[in-house]
């Protein structure tokens, strides 16, 4: 993204001019400041907390009144997060954070730059309480469940944040502002607050839009008085994250109609302009990002992202990212192989395998047929990766969620495929998604290729563009007012649609002419 000029963040750095006390002015030092930052802000709504105006006296006479003060606004008013002597040059950070289910990222950026210094993702650790946010929900209602979700978020996030400063040789009271974006689940747990409403209908969030609060107030061990915002969510399984993506993508100021489609532990979906957002989740995510195959890992040195299968010789031919021995296969790398192996005949449209064509590679594993993908002596882990039965079964469930999802929307508010200009893929997953392969597989519509366009994390960078641009903190939450949310839970139109997505493509093949024209060639 590009840099915002300081005078559009909000969060600011002011000099103001400080008249030295005597026995002619004796204005309070916390006044006295007040009427300096006044008269640079042009704005009479100055806040501040009372453990700031502790420790002004002693600051304000150790600096000689020669001061810097950081402010961010909220609501017309301007509130101080800390002061600083103006003499010296001082570092400051921001920590964007994009609050997944499964993984959770942070951009460390430099205040005075907007650049982004080191970018850091690492395991959610709830997910020892439980890898989805349905058993969190029930989780949290049990006893201290919630406390105890909560506290363990915070303790692993304070945890990197202090090793990421100390990385940096900066002190954690320098990093003076946070943005998050999550899914609504997610927000809430991060706050503390009950999710249990969330998953049952009529599937009501605690609160959708929460106001900006202090670190100190959610105990993260950063500057106190730092601002944290929490982009807004738009529903029970809409959250801030595709609220972000949205902003990020740039699909609300556009005349044209678009579609983004973020695909985490769950498929989020809107589909519109500048006019008009509509938008919903669905259960699509899991097998997508590679957490449900027996195989299946999440993006990082060593897995597969890539397969192509010779349907002559039946040879695969892998890639891994960064190169590396494989040691399992992520959601891009697992659709890609399963549309190999269909366009290889290798499995059949229902993703049974077809005996025949896998030759010695197919054996049976737990009682399951299973494929060997890639023999022990090549890879990193000395065994043989497999795939089996059941992992094609639950991607083609997940698959047919995906495609339902976008269907069964499209649909309902009447806009043909031809009309979507750009189909944006947001989410780690879709960095490394080659359409083509999701097409094949009839998990996307089938769509001239150059529509698609990956966008990687959106909503870590829709977090970072909130965070450091006032219009773009205003414009989140216009975006939320506009969007129109769909509850898929309810639609008997999608349950309808599932089953017809079930196989590969599709039951009715003249949805994906350009699979059958590939089959025939």
């Amino acid at each position: 993204m590009g840099k915002v000029s300081m005078h559009e963040g909000w969060i600011r750095l002011v000099k103001p001019s400080v008249n030295l006390p005597s026995l002619k002015d004796n204005t309070a030092d916390a006044d006295r400041v007040k009427k300096g930052i006044e008269k640079v802000l042009h704005c009479q709504n100055i806040v501040f907390d009372l453990e700031l105006v502790k420790s002004m006296p002693s600051l304000f006479r150790k600096y000689e009144y020669e001061v810097s003060t950081l402010l961010f606004q909220d609501k017309g008013s301007w509130h101080l997060i800390d002061l600083y002597p103006s003499s010296e040059e001082i570092s400051l950070y921001l920590a964007a954070v994009d609050l997944g289910t499964s993984s959770i990222a942070v951009r460390f950026i430099d205040f005075f730059t907007q650049e982004v210094v080191e970018e850091i993702s690492f395991t959610n650790p709830q997910n020892k309480i439980g890898s989805d946010v349905l058993t969190r929900i029930h989780f949290a209602s049990q006893g201290s469940g919630l406390g105890k979700l909560q506290c363990t978020l915070l303790e692993k996030l304070n945890k990197e944040l202090k090793e990421l400063a100390q990385r940096r040789s900066v002190l954690q009271h320098r990093i003076v502002g946070m943005s998050v974006a999550g899914n609504t689940t997610m927000t809430h747990l991060f706050l503390g607050l009950d999710p249990y409403w969330i998953c049952r209908e009529p599937y009501i969030p605690a609160i959708n839009t929460p106001e900006i609060l202090k670190a100190s107030e959610l105990g993260l061990q950063i500057c106190p008085q730092a601002p944290v915002l929490v982009l807004p969510n738009a529903g029970s399984y809409l959250g801030g994250d595709l609220v972000g993506g949205i902003l990020a993508s740039g699909m609300a100021k556009k005349d044209e109609i678009s579609i983004l489609v973020d695909v985490g532990t769950n498929a989020e979906l809107v589909v519109g302009n500048s006019e008009w957002l509509v938008a919903c989740a669905g259960a699509a995510g899991p097998a997508l990002e590679g957490g449900v195959a027996s195989i299946g890992m999440m993006a990082c040195p060593g897995v597969i992202d890539r397969v192509r299968v010779n349907p002559e010789s039946g040879e695969f031919s892998i890639r891994t990212i960064e190169n590396k021995p494989p040691v399992g296969i992520c959601g891009s790398g697992l659709i890609d192989l399963v549309a190999q192996l269909f366009m290889a005949g290798m499995i059949d449209v229902r993703g049974k395998f077809v005996r025949d064509k896998c030759g010695d590679r197919l054996r049976r594993e737990e009682g399951l047929s299973a494929l060997t993908i890639v023999y022990a002596p090549e890879t990193g882990t000395a065994e043989d990766l497999t795939l089996n039965q059941s992992d094609i079964d639950s991607l083609l469930r997940s698959k047919a969620a995906m495609y339902t999802i976008i269907q069964t929307i499209l649909e309902m508010i009447e806009v043909p495929l031809q009309k979507i200009s750009d189909f944006y893929i947001g989410g780690t997953f879709g960095s490394y998604i080659d359409p083509r392969s999701a097409v094949t597989l009839g998990m996307i519509p089938d769509l001239p290729l150059e529509i698609y366009k990956p966008l990687g994390n959106t909503s870590l960078a829709g977090a970072e563009m909130a965070l450091l641009s006032a219009k773009a903190r205003e414009e989140i939450y216009n975006i939320r007012d506009r969007i129109t949310y769909v509850e898929l839970n309810v639609n008997q139109q999608f349950m309808n649609l599932f089953n017809a997505a079930r196989f590969i493509p599709h039951t009715d093949t003249s949805l994906f002419p350009s699979v059958r024209v590939r089959l025939m060639s």
